[in-house]
């Protein structure tokens, strides 16, 4: 077949980033290439449809499919790490946009609307030198943590989702015993859904020569441990959650000098639209 003569037009990187996790936490295969210098394409047409369906926003299915199309080094987008997912479109936007993204907030205070034009260099400059840390040491254990996946990630949020609607939804209740038993039940399935996530982000235990690797194993050793091994790791993953968090940008009301900050929730559509 031969070459096609527009080949030459076809889509070029527009900036190159270094993944906050140097790609240690990726699955075999689901990577190819330097994860300290990983191309980054602008997004196409078609890209931008995608991030338009709905369906497929809220399963996350829309931002695996731009994630592959603008960043080929990662071949399985469920597959990256969650430590990587803010810097990754951050990186889209601007190769596609521009550093520049415009925002407007309504002061707190005066109720005033102020448009900002935010940098969003800033969000990849700061994972720059982030390092995650991944051991707990507890007496003679040595427990070995692990970010989640995209996948898993995306998967209990849109359980948690689920089960915040159905809370919302016992407003409507109006027999006051009935809703405080489903309000009970959902509450026992919003503590479980956060429990399968503590779970789910323990790699090993190490206890002298002998390593625990088997989920199986993990699950139920994190049912039976005393609660004081419990509160660590989960004290453990959420300082490293929070630790890990978008940076927020601090802005000034332009009427009443009002500071305060804003925060881009970067896995949604709207972030991804021309500002």
């Amino acid at each position: 077949m031969p070459q096609n003569p527009l080949q030459q037009y076809f889509r070029q990187p527009k900036i190159y980033i270094r993944l906050p996790s140097q790609g240690l936490f990726q699955k075999l295969g689901s990577f190819q290439g330097d994860a300290t210098n990983m191309p980054i394409y602008g997004m196409t047409g078609m890209d931008e449809i995608i991030l338009k369906t709905p369906d497929a926003m809220l399963t996350g299915e829309s931002s695996v499919k731009v994630i592959e199309s603008c960043c080929p080094a990662i071949k399985d987008a469920w597959e990256v790490s969650v430590l990587d997912t803010s810097a990754i479109f951050a990186a889209i936007r601007i190769a596609t946009f521009g550093n520049e993204m415009a925002v407007t907030h309504k002061c707190p205070e005066c109720g005033t609307e102020n448009d900002y034009d935010l940098d969003l260099s800033r969000i990849i400059e700061h994972y720059s030198t982030f390092k995650y840390d991944n051991t707990i040491n507890l007496d003679k254990m040595v427990i070995k943590t692990k970010p989640l996946t995209y996948k898993e990630s995306t998967e209990f949020n849109l359980k948690n989702f689920k089960l915040q609607q159905k809370l919302k939804q016992t407003e409507t209740i109006d027999d006051q015993a009935e809703q405080q038993k489903i309000i009970n039940e959902l509450f026992k399935d919003l503590s479980l859904v956060q429990s399968e996530l503590y779970k789910a982000s323990v790699e090993s235990v190490q206890v002298d020569t002998t390593v625990v690797t088997e989920p199986e194993y993990i699950s139920e050793w994190l049912s039976n441990c005393d609660k004081s091994v419990y509160d660590a790791i989960k004290d453990h993953i959420e300082k490293t959650r929070d630790s890990w968090k978008t940076p927020e940008f601090p802005v000034k009301c332009d009427t009443c000098g009002t500071e305060t900050s804003l925060t881009l929730e970067l896995d949604q559509s709207n972030f991804f639209g021309k500002a």
